[in-house]
């Protein structure tokens, strides 16, 4: 369901030269992992011998042993109903090959033979093996393979690509298949593998691990795909090597799974994997088009067709709840930096374009807080001071002291040069204007607040040689929560492409981080402040009575929800599957599909305020510009998706 699968990755206790005993170890490891639910199981390189057997693997009672233990496997995914990839040497017209074999349904699929063969150092493999490269034949007979039951001709080669029941395209290499300049998983996953098994024996030295763990990241973040690899075990002999057991499952790059650091045996991983992303990707980056049309058609690929229903449901993949943030502290705090230096080097650049001020509407909030810091910081990289910004306050009927006091603080503490413009009467005199009752605090009353902000803004730029810079942030821009020719319009945007979820993490980052102390009291009671356009009266205590999330719904499920629609183009019953599953404790499914609905339904109906955004850097994979990841038409219809959210709230019984 949702284009999930499995995979288990699995050690074995191996008994060098003893594949009937190998081939019982082998057995229960799959059966451990089809009642975890694991669509494919994969064992290391030559895992029925072992891969230290040496010249053992000359001697015919190995190799019939070898062929024998692999039917017991094969008749045993028969009954589990998963597929099972496993190592073993086979012997093709009289030639010796280290081979992958991929079974399913109580058949063999197939057999991949290793390509690059190691004879540098410590390996001497072609002393036993010849090359895949070298392959005298494209098929063999099971028969003449000595598997018992019907006789069939099994593909054999390093071209192959297994369509697993339609749902998912396999391929498979043979570990140093990997360390090649050019590894033969690039051309498989050109001609369409999403995921690519990695059967190693790679023994250890050094920070060999590191280096392992990088080449199967890059190569499953370059080749847009799955990449499941695992290595021998501490078992194998230590005549002159130590192997390790090294398995991880990896996605585009991410780690979603891997085994215990140090000298292993019996280790054992498992991972969901979500194909709908590596689709995405594939869809969307046209690199890997291009690749294609350049390489497939001089590596042509055979594809292998066999039964296989994919049983996951996702319930091991990682879901954070808030995926524009690292959940690590390290890692949260290194990106809110990489982002804060990006902001401040775009508009550093466009103020020495400019030889301009920068002019900045500070109202004691979150968006505005993160600008002004930007703003601050560009001045610095310009050996300009910090006078060279201007802060502009602008109370008008929802300011609160809080925010009012705080607003002085923050820019009194940062040593900006300050502003204070009073809008009441202005407003008051524009209500007047356009027959307006002050007393009908509808959306008139508060866009006619927002625009008066802006034309001060605007105005006053032009008064001290200025540029507005933009406060907005992506997640307003998502919802439209923002007044069109209003707080909407800037000449550059520093949060344009930073949700809000991320925004209260950047200026909690820079705090912490101390990059302007004499500022941290005030940036902490900002962070504490609750999220509004302060466009409606206090309430009697004199507090903040119109809070944005109690309005628009809360911008941890927005964020969650824009993430997964642009990043992946995921359907809106896979984003509502996913937000149940990582906010389940904080809303209820009612809740979550509420949100959703509003949601889409602002995201359509507000493009033409995004057709026309200001200029603004890109700093993540997500950004709504219409010069750069984004284009819709203004009056494109949501009826799709909102017939979609009907069936599921039908579906759900809410």
């Amino acid at each position: 369901m949702f284009s999930y699968m499995r995979i288990a990755c699995a050690v074995p206790n191996v008994h060098l030269g003893d594949p009937a005993q190998n081939a019982a170890e082998i057995r229960e490891k799959i059966e451990e992992a089809a009642k975890l639910g694991a669509d494919l199981v994969l064992f290391p390189e030559l895992a029925l011998t072992g891969y230290t057997c040496a010249d053992l693997f000359y001697q015919k009672p190995l190799q019939k042993a070898a062929m024998e233990g692999l039917a017991e496997i094969i008749a045993s995914t028969k009954k589990l109903g998963c597929a099972v990839a496993v190592g073993l040497p086979v012997l093709l017209e009289g030639r010796l090959y280290n081979c992958g074999a991929l079974a399913a349904n109580g058949k063999l699929l197939g057999l991949v033979p290793k390509q690059f063969l190691p004879n540098y150092n410590e390996f001497y493999e072609r002393r036993w093996f010849a090359s895949g490269a070298e392959l005298p034949c494209r098929t063999a007979s099971a028969a003449r393979l000595g598997l018992p039951g019907e006789n069939y001709d099994i593909p054999v080669g390093c071209d192959l690509v297994f369509d697993l029941g339609g749902e998912v395209r396999v391929g498979m290499e043979i570990c140093e298949d990997l360390w090649s300049p050019l590894p033969n998983s690039t051309f498989l996953t050109l001609n369409g593998a999403e995921v690519m098994l990695n059967l190693s024996a790679s023994n250890e030295t050094i920070s060999k691990s590191v280096y392992r763990k990088t080449l199967v990241q890059q190569q499953s973040a370059r080749s847009l795909c799955a990449y499941a690899y695992v290595s021998a075990g501490e078992l194998e002999s230590t005549t002159d090597l130590i192997f390790s057991g090294d398995c991880m499952i990896c996605e585009n790059g991410a780690v979603l799974s891997e085994g215990a650091s140090g000298i292993h045996t019996d280790q054992f991983i498992l991972a969901d994997i979500d194909l709908d992303k590596i689709r995405a990707d594939r869809q969307k980056i046209s690199t890997f088009r291009d690749a294609q049309s350049l390489y497939c058609a001089q590596h042509p690929c055979r594809v292998v067709n066999a039964p296989l229903t994919l049983c996951s449901d996702g319930t091991l993949y990682p879901v954070a709840k808030l995926p524009f943030v690292p959940s690590n502290r390290a890692d949260r705090l290194n990106r809110c930096q990489e982002i804060f230096q990006m902001q401040v080097a775009g508009l550093a650049r466009r103020l020495r374009l400019t030889k301009s001020k920068a002019v900045v509407g500070v109202s004691g909030g979150l968006d505005s807080t993160l600008a002004l810091l930007v703003a601050v910081r560009a001045m610095e990289r310009l050996n300009r001071p910090a006078s060279d910004v201007v802060g502009v306050t602008m109370p008008c009927f929802g300011t609160t002291d809080r925010t009012y006091q705080n607003a002085l603080e923050l820019m009194q503490t940062l040593g900006v040069s300050t502003k204070e413009v009073n809008l009441r009467p202005a407003v008051s005199g524009h209500f007047a204007d356009i027959d307006h009752d002050p007393t009908v605090m509808n959306a008139t009353y508060e866009n006619a607040q927002a625009r008066e902000r802006t034309q001060v803004l605007m105005d006053y730029a032009s008064v001290v040689g200025g540029i507005v810079v933009g406060t907005g942030d992506l997640s307003e821009l998502a919802l439209g929560w923002c007044t069109y020719n209003g707080d909407h319009m800037s000449m550059y945007g520093v949060n344009a492409s930073i949700p809000k979820t991320l925004v209260r993490w950047m200026i909690d980052a820079i705090a912490e981080e101390g990059l302007f102390p004499a500022s941290k009291g005030v940036l902490s009671d900002i962070l504490d402040t609750p999220i509004s356009p302060e466009l409606l009266p206090p309430d009697a205590e004199g507090q903040i009575a119109q809070v944005t999330e109690d309005l628009v719904g809360p911008y941890a499920l927005h964020d969650f929800y824009l993430y997964h629609m642009l990043r992946f183009g995921f359907s809106p019953e896979k984003i509502f599957h996913l937000a149940h599953r990582a906010f389940q404790r904080e809303f209820d499914k009612k809740t979550i599909l509420k949100w959703l609905r509003v949601f889409y339904s602002r995201f359509f109906s507000q493009q033409f305020k995004r057709s026309c955004m200001p200029d603004g850097v890109k700093v993540g994979s997500v950004c709504l510009s219409p010069r750069g990841d984004w284009r819709m038409p203004s009056d494109a219809s949501a009826a799709l998706w909102l017939a979609e959210l009907d069936k599921l709230e039908e579906k759900e019984h809410v």
